[in-house]
């Protein structure tokens, strides 16, 4: 199937220059730790050592150093010193000034994509005005690797057309700390409201079940029944020991909701909702046994329980294991879904299959050889022999497919739905 895809010549590529300024907590080890001594204090005891000379020249330093790629340092910084004010003495009478500096030494640069920028997932822009015949724009989530191994999304926009191709704007040189606004009944409401563009935006872990990484956002599209557009995505949160998928709802990709998803199948990462209630109820992808695509339905978002066995490895390159690539994609024959597959030496491709449109439950069609390999010339990166997507959309017959290669950098590719389906048995 080398062509049925149209490769474009576009890579997104990590830049460890895009920071966002995040809490730096610290303390003594465990055998050194004194309650009445804390290691924050210490620090605190030592800025306030410094004369107003020395405290002025530090304020001028750090803020204009933060100010070359952070927006509003100084109002960033005082909401820092705010969250460890609780936790220090002598602090109530600083004046604004020592207050920066003592917030800059319990905060850091964080770079949040230095490693790595892959698994897009792509939806269509809610305002399409003044677009060209043939043309969409397009908004993109990103998993990034930063320090740590610790994951974060960011975001992209661009647009498509059969003309050009992808183009993607250039990201922003600013990116905006998340605020964690409220937090109560599982549900995190998080905040970028000094965002200016999308790309401005980043999510990182602020919450014990993300610790080590906010993972894979599978965004879709979401029409409710009475239609309404909203834009939701599961994503992987992962602790350092554990995995669990939750719940992510945007609004203007400002303001961000973040729940844990309850049930049986929760517990498992990979799920995919679908764009809409399919006769009444909410629909979703899973692969909890780690092997199969299933297939879940709920009268509630957030709690999925049981499931069925869909789809199952039956040919070489999917032997090991199969899983979905982004939400399925409604078409008038029926459901798409990408489907990935891994096989010899762990390689995983991009495959596909089609479900029935009233019942999502049979399996019309699928894919006997991947759609998408790993080529010679893009296979290698942080973990080799890997493609991968956390969605795609369809625009006037066309598949427009964001993929990931090796871990490493994201690429695009695009393909007739016609053809598509011609290859599946």
């Amino acid at each position: 199937m080398s062509d049925l895809l149209t490769h474009s010549n576009l890579h997104l590529r990590p830049d460890p220059a895009r920071t966002v300024i995040r809490p730096f907590d610290l303390d003594y080890p465990e055998a050194f730790r004194n309650d009445a001594h804390p290691r924050m204090q210490q620090v605190v005891a030592r800025v306030l050592s410094l004369d107003e000379t020395q405290l002025h020249d530090e304020h001028g330093a750090i803020i204009a150093s933060l100010a070359e790629r952070h927006r509003d340092v100084e109002g960033l910084l005082m909401r820092r010193f705010e969250q460890v004010r609780e936790r220090l003495a002598d602090v109530d009478d600083l004046s604004d000034e020592a207050r920066l500096v003592v917030a800059a030494y319990f905060s850091e640069e964080y770079s949040f994509e230095a490693a790595a920028l892959f698994n897009p997932s792509i939806v269509a822009r809610a305002n399409q005005d003044g677009m060209a015949p043939g043309e969409v724009r397009i908004l993109m989530s990103l998993r990034g690797i930063g320090e740590g191994h610790i994951s974060s999304v960011t975001f992209r926009s661009g647009t498509w057309s059969a003309a050009n191709g992808f183009a993607i704007d250039d990201p922003s040189s600013q990116a905006v700390s998340p605020i964690v606004e409220s937090a109560a009944d599982d549900v995190t409401r998080i905040v970028c409201a000094e965002s200016q563009d999308v790309s401005e935006s980043v999510l990182f872990p602020v919450t014990a079940s993300q610790r080590q990484g906010i993972e894979d956002l599978r965004l879709v599209r979401f029409v409710e029944e009475n239609g309404d557009v909203e834009y939701l995505g599961t994503y992987t949160a992962f602790d350092g020991r554990d995995a669990r998928s939750e719940m992510l709802r945007a609004t203007g990709f400002k303001t961000f909701e973040m729940r844990p998803l309850t049930g049986s199948a929760a517990a498992a990462k990979g799920m995919a909702l679908f764009p809409r209630k399919v006769d009444g109820r909410f629909r979703m992808l899973g692969r909890q046994d780690n092997e199969n695509i299933w297939l879940l339905e709920s009268d509630g978002l957030y709690h999925w329980d049981g499931g069925a066995k869909l789809v199952t490895p039956r040919y070489p390159w999917e032997f090991v294991q199969m899983g979905n690539c982004g939400s399925p994609i409604e078409l008038d024959e029926g459901w798409l879904v990408l489907t990935h597959g891994v096989g010899m030496v762990r390689n995983y491709c991009v495959g596909a299959c089609l479900l029935d449109k009233q019942d999502p439950s049979k399996l019309l069609a699928r894919t006997v050889e991947p759609i998408l390999r790993p080529s010679p010339d893009e296979r290698d990166g942080y973990v080799p022999n890997v493609v991968y997507s956390c969605g795609a959309m369809v625009h006037e017959r066309t598949l427009l497919l964001p993929y990931g290669v090796a871990d490493n950098f994201a690429t695009f590719a695009s393909a007739s739905v016609d053809d598509l389906l011609k290859t599946m048995t």
